[in-house]
């Protein structure tokens, strides 16, 4: 999709906006984030999200919309298992629940920021390497089965590690207040979770403009999920298999891609399918994982 400066720069004007309206209305005083609250927020950014794919379905048309919908749905579920991190730092580091939502609105900006520099290098690559789409293939293949492995052994982390890096600032900065800690731990995080998620979404469409939108608005409402299904993270047990599958099957999509841009003649798998699978298969996760939780809890 040809995307002029000024669309990039009114898209760029338009999510500060909306993360300006945010924090004033909803995160510049410090309070306890009730259900009611972040459901509300966590509709307004699906809503809003949704209607952005609706002005790129008016302006590019379907193909554009349908891989907004593909990445943002994607970003969106890999997103969740960033919230069991979520969970643990702010166990760590004992964060009041009052200063919870603050904590992670500057966390997830940061993330946003270093996401961007992520999706910039990914797209400089794949302009000027394409065989880069076996590289991102092999990872989210390697990394699903990596996945499945660790949900069949049980693997949970039961806290969470500081980083080298984390670790060196707070060395060097000794100063550094325990709340700026706690951002840098959830913005560079999420980084090391995005080293699967901008591959996948790469592995969906090549656009930087719809890898962008579609991180910023799985990121942007990433903070009221946190408060709105905290107490049910445990609850879903089978979302690993679930992410393994998704990544699998767009590493498979990467590798058909490439193969197909080598002139091999290969099947490639269209956006509307990829779309219904990513959906099917979190339905069938989510519905699993509940049954599975209920069973256990009465047995």
């Amino acid at each position: 999709m040809d995307v002029s400066l000024a669309l990039w720069a009114t898209t760029i004007g338009v999510l500060i906006a909306l993360i300006a309206a945010d924090f004033f209305i909803g995160g510049r005083k410090p309070h306890e984030v009730s259900i009611k609250e972040a459901g509300t927020w966590t509709v307004v950014w699906v809503v809003l999200a949704l209607l952005f794919g609706g002005f790129l379905w008016w302006y590019g048309g379907g193909q554009p919309a349908g891989e907004f919908f593909a990445g943002y749905v994607t970003e969106k579920s890999l997103s969740v298992d960033n919230l069991f991190v979520f969970v643990l730092i702010m166990a760590k580091f004992a964060v009041p629940r009052i200063h919870q939502q603050r904590v992670l609105m500057v966390g997830v900006l940061i993330a946003l920021v270093l996401r961007a520099l992520f999706i910039a290098g990914g797209a400089a690559l794949i302009a000027s390497f394409s065989w880069v789409f076996y590289l991102f293939g092999a990872f989210l293949i390697w990394t699903a089965w990596k996945l499945i492995k660790e949900a069949r052994g049980g693997h949970q982390e039961d806290e969470f590690e500081e980083s080298r890096l984390l670790t060196a600032v707070r060395r060097r900065f000794p100063a550094i207040s325990a709340m700026t800690v706690v951002m840098l731990a959830i913005g560079t995080t999420d980084v090391l979770f995005a080293l699967d998620s901008i591959p996948a979404i790469f592995g969906l469409t090549q656009d930087p403009y719809i890898v962008f939108t579609a991180n910023a608005f799985a990121l942007m409402g990433l903070r009221q999920l946190y408060f709105l299904i905290g107490g049910l993270l445990k609850r879903l047990v089978h979302l690993s298999y679930g992410l393994s599958v998704i990544l699998g099957f767009i590493g498979v999509k990467l590798v058909l891609h490439a193969l197909h841009e080598s002139g091999l003649h290969v099947p490639q798998i269209g956006i509307p399918f990829s779309l219904g699978f990513i959906v099917l298969v979190l339905g069938v996760t989510t519905v699993t994982s509940l049954r599975a939780s209920k069973r256990q809890a009465l047995s």
